[in-house]
């Protein structure tokens, strides 16, 4: 049997219908915006591997950290023991961050940093004596596949199997573009007819990734994020695929005055080459898990603070220190710009946003605007014919490249764009 077929007879991968999909493509090697197959086509990858290559494949600082990091420590227990990649890294990010943020929690990935940020909120009212068993969350959200994440997230086809088994949520509406006017004035009557208050408030800043690329600006979540602290709400921003200058600036939240008290981080965090989540948290936070029965927080990992991702999270930080990633970000931002001008009222697309790096195209299609729809499987196919790696999210086809991707395969990008409306 060959690679694919070998894989099918094993392996088991994640949301991939293999009716739909067919065989899997091997791949053997990447480098800077491609992928390598075993029967030797290139794929450009316009998604970065599910958001997480920021800087491309095998890039040379990554390499040479996590190399370095192998001959001198591969792994130690984070309980009781620690090691300096876990120090500097903690440390580095929190220049980062908003200076309201003080602590770091290593775990995983974007999913069980969100567990973490869950999991801190309810106990911390619970040191407090308090009862708040609820979250708030936005409609059409997603933060991720373990429980409490699947919890706060949209409930739909994803979660339907496991419905009866999550947590409930308060759910308030995106302040998209036109749907602004009102919506700070419903959230703030909601907060105050809910007694308990809720533990948090949780939300994708700027740009709901899964739910279509959907895009709206930080005055109003400016405003929400006010109104929980006026209501004592702790307030969690989930930066799983925002962060790291996918947005146009570092963190999604640079955009905004007023800070949220937790950060959930992971994908582009460690430049794609190894699992890792950060959750961080304000001082306030922190100290209410150091006294009497709350001393400890009732939360770890076999792999926290794995002493290789924290040195590929440093490999990740030195390139936006030594290289001038954000001129890079600004060009594919310009250049996406460009190509909403061009096509933006092309009579097969609906609408067409973009935010840093990221271009979304709204397809028209006489079917629900929905992950299901039929063009997904259809703009797929065609893409990886054209050499290029998409996942459409139904009808919305995005690009999310790496930083280091070329004008030329930028432009094929676009075009192979313009050829796939011929075929709708």
């Amino acid at each position: 049997m060959d690679s694919s077929e070998r894989d099918k007879a094993f392996v088991w991968h994640p949301y991939t219908d293999k009716n739909l999909y067919g065989n899997p493509i091997p791949i053997v090697s990447a480098k800077g915006a491609y992928l390598y197959a075993e029967d030797g086509r290139r794929f450009i990858d316009a998604v970065s591997s599910w958001w997480t290559c920021i800087h491309g494949h095998s890039h040379p600082v990554l390499v040479k950290r996590i190399t370095e990091q192998l001959h001198l420590l591969d792994h130690v227990i984070f309980s009781g023991f620690t090691h300096e990649s876990a120090i500097l890294l903690a440390e580095k990010i929190l220049k980062r961050l908003p200076v309201n943020q003080k602590k770091i929690f290593y775990s995983d990935d974007g999913s069980t940093a969100v567990e973490v940020a869950l999991k801190i909120a309810f106990q911390y009212w619970f040191s407090k004596n308090q009862v708040r068993n609820k979250i708030i969350a936005f409609k059409n959200s997603y933060h991720g596949d373990t429980f409490g994440a699947m919890s706060v997230s949209a409930r739909g086809t994803f979660t339907k199997p496991f419905n009866e088994l999550l947590f409930d949520v308060i759910y308030a509406d995106v302040p998209v573009p036109g749907k602004e006017e009102g919506l700070v004035n419903s959230f703030k009557g909601l907060l105050s007819v809910l007694n308990p208050k809720p533990a948090a408030f949780i939300f994708e800043p700027l740009v709901q990734g899964t739910a279509g690329m959907i895009m709206y600006a930080p005055e109003v979540l400016d405003e929400m994020i006010t109104i929980c602290k006026e209501n004592n709400i702790l307030t969690i921003a989930d930066e799983v695929m925002t962060g790291f200058g996918r947005t146009g600036k570092f963190f999604a939240c640079d955009y905004l005055k007023n800070q949220p008290d937790l950060f959930c981080l992971s994908k582009g965090l460690t430049g794609g080459t190894m699992a890792m989540g950060i959750t961080s948290c304000t001082q306030e936070i922190f100290d209410r898990f150091n006294t009497g029965s709350s001393a400890t927080f009732f939360h770890g990992h076999s792999f926290t603070g794995n002493p290789l991702a924290c040195a590929s999270g440093l490999g990740s930080l030195e390139i936006f220190d030594s290289e001038d990633v954000f001129t890079e970000i600004n060009r594919i931002y310009e250049m996406h710009l460009k190509f909403i001008a061009s096509r933006g009222k092309h009579a097969k697309i609906r609408h067409a946003r973009c935010m840093g790096v990221i271009l979304a195209i709204e397809l028209y299609s006489d079917k629900p605007s929905t992950y299901f729809n039929e063009l997904r499987n259809k703009a797929y196919q065609f893409f990886i014919e054209k050499g290029i790696l998409l996942r459409p999210l139904g009808n919305i086809v995005y690009i999310l490249p790496p930083y280091c991707i070329s004008n030329d395969d930028l432009n094929y990008i676009y075009k192979s764009i313009d050829d796939f409306l011929v075929t709708i």
